[in-house]
C-alpha cells in the first residue's frame, strides 16, 4: 500500500553540515590588505539541495561596492582585476551606506532560516582571503549584528581541489572537472562565485559517502 507522499522529500542543509549553510563568497579588492585596502565587489551564493538530493548553487547575491572614505587603492590589483572603481557604469553602493550588505546579509539570513540552519559558513577559494575583508566591512559599516556568517570557521575549495585534481588554481580545478571556465570573465566576484559554487558542488556530488 503506498502512503500518502511517494516521493522522498529534499532534505535540508541543516542536517547536513552541523547547522551550517555553506555559502559560496568571492570578493574582488584593491589590494591585499583587508584593513586598508577597498572592498570592490562582493558575490555571495547559497549551496542548497536540488530536487534530486544533490548539493547545488541556490540564487547568488551580488554587489558593487564604491570604496570607503580614506581606503587605498593598489594600481597593480586594479590592473589585474580590470576594475575601475570609479567608473559609473558599476552602479556601485557605498560601503558606508550599508545598503548592499543589509540586502546580501537578508537574503541569506532567509535562506538559512529556510534550510534549518544556525549560522552561514563562508565558503571560498582562498577561503580566509575573503573571508578577512568581509569581516573587515562589517566592522567599518557597523552590521556585525546582521553578519549571518560564523567568524572564523570556512570550507576552503583550494584544499578539496588539491584533495580531487592535484590543482589548487581555480580555472585549473575547473577544467580537471569538466567545468567551463572562461579565462576572460575571471576576476569578477559574480562570474568566480558562480564557478566556485560549480566546483563545490560538483566534489561534494562526486563522493557518495559525502552525500
Amino acid at each position: 500500500m503506498s502512503g500518502d507522499n511517494d516521493s522522498k522529500a529534499v532534505p535540508t542543509i541543516g542536517q547536513r553540515f552541523r547547522g551550517f549553510l555553506p555559502v559560496v563568497v568571492d570578493v574582488e579588492t584593491a589590494g591585499f590588505n583587508a584593513k586598508t585596502d577597498a572592498l570592490l565587489e562582493i558575490a555571495c551564493i547559497p549551496i542548497i539541495y536540488n530536487e534530486q538530493g544533490q548539493f547545488a548553487p541556490g540564487e547568488a547575491l551580488h554587489a558593487h561596492i564604491h570604496p570607503f572614505q580614506g581606503a587605498n587603492l593598489d594600481q597593480r590589483s586594479l590592473d589585474f582585476t580590470g576594475i575601475d572603481p570609479f567608473n559609473p557604469m558599476r552602479m556601485a553602493i557605498a560601503e558606508d551606506e550599508k545598503t548592499a550588505f543589509k540586502r546580501i546579509f537578508k537574503g541569506l539570513t532567509d535562506v538559512r532560516r529556510q534550510q534549518g540552519c544556525t549560522h552561514c559558513i563562508l565558503v571560498g577559494h582562498n577561503a580566509h582571503f575573503d573571508l578577512g575583508f568581509l569581516q573587515a566591512a562589517v566592522n567599518r559599516t557597523g552590521t556585525k549584528n546582521q553578519t549571518p556568517f560564523h567568524s572564523f570557521s570556512v570550507f576552503d575549495t583550494v584544499t578539496l581541489s588539491a584533495i580531487a585534481y592535484g590543482q589548487t588554481v581555480l580555472a585549473r580545478a575547473c577544467k580537471a572537472a569538466n567545468i567551463e571556465f572562461d579565462g576572460k570573465e575571471a576576476h569578477s566576484a559574480l562570474y568566480d562565485t558562480q564557478k566556485t559554487a560549480e566546483l563545490f558542488c560538483h566534489i561534494l556530488n562526486s563522493w557518495p559517502q559525502m552525500q
